[in-house]
């Protein structure tokens, strides 16, 4: 990410810094034992501190610290989000799925561990997320730690991310229009970051009367961060991507791209990113990072 500008600065600071507490709760949590688990627990580990952007656990914390929430509780509710999404890739990426090889420029668990460990892996991290957000670092509240739960389930289950996978599988075969192409990336890749900014809300104390401002802006950035991705797979560089770029063609799906054509697509996700930010227009500075956030969605390379 090219940085430039005190909200640039601002952002990168805020990348490296989550990037680098998240990797320490994973690593604090996730100790390798001595004993016949030491691989599942070194497949997760592979897995989970492999890099990556951390846009969700980014997100949620962003959201938190306008609400006053505390860092430390932020974070590990981060961790949990981070961890379903991890799950997810290393699943998304087994040969019965996407078949990919190439993860954050290195090999998928998969290949690197075995299929049965990567499917255990997926599984354990699973596992793990709600594990976290039923400890009391996450809040003393247990109401506000069931909320969470609950959000964090239904965007990870089959009203979220694992029904826009379905979705995305049936593709395959299927002519989809705009509506359903919208929906499916809605739930696919739009629940989970919609989830972070909703759990992120939750630990604030925010009323849900009071969210609507943050799912609008949650929609939006999911559908230009999807639109990017589909530009990424369709002209990106496989090195730079850190993963396989061109699978949407050669699986022969329909995408944002297929229905719009680059140059439309860019503009709906330039505009998307406009909508975004204005729904934060009744915060001050507060809300600056989650700002930052919605630009950089479009402007990635991976």
């Amino acid at each position: 990410m090219a940085v430039s500008g005190v909200v640039d600065d601002l952002l990168a600071d805020a990348m490296e810094r989550i990037a680098r507490d998240i990797d320490t709760d994973f690593d604090s949590l996730l100790p390798v034992p001595d004993e016949p688990r030491l691989k599942l627990v070194e497949a997760m580990r592979y897995a989970a501190m492999a890099g990556g952007k951390r846009i969700r656990p980014l997100l949620l914390t962003a959201t938190a610290e306008m609400y006053g929430v505390d860092r430390d509780a932020a974070v590990r509710a981060g961790l949990a989000i981070e961890a379903i999404h991890v799950y997810s890739l290393i699943h998304d990426d087994l040969p019965c799925m996407d078949d990919d090889g190439l993860r954050h420029g290195k090999p998928t668990v998969h290949v690197a561990y075995g299929e049965a460990t990567a499917v255990l892996a997926g599984d354990a991290l699973h596992a793990f997320a709600f594990e976290v957000l039923g400890e009391p670092a996450v809040s003393a509240d247990p109401f506000v730690r069931i909320e969470l739960v609950r959000t964090l389930g239904h965007a990870s289950g089959f009203n979220g991310m694992a029904g826009g996978q379905m979705m995305d599988l049936v593709a395959e075969t299927s002519e989809f229009d705009l509506p359903t192409i919208t929906r499916l990336q809605q739930l696919k890749t739009g629940a989970l970051l919609a989830g972070a900014v909703e759990m992120g809300a939750i630990l604030g104390h925010v009323p849900v009367e009071g969210r609507t401002h943050l799912r609008g802006y949650a929609r939006d950035i999911g559908l230009a961060f999807q639109i990017t991705d589909d530009l990424i797979d369709h002209e990106g560089n496989a090195e730079v991507a850190g993963k396989a770029v061109g699978k949407d063609a050669r699986a022969g799906k329909q995408t944002f791209l297929t229905l719009l054509g680059p140059d439309r697509a860019r503009a709906q996700a330039r505009m998307l990113v406009e909508q975004a930010t204005a729904h934060l227009a009744d915060h001050g500075k507060e809300a600056d990072l989650l700002r930052a956030l919605a630009r950089y969605i479009i402007e990635r390379d991976h």
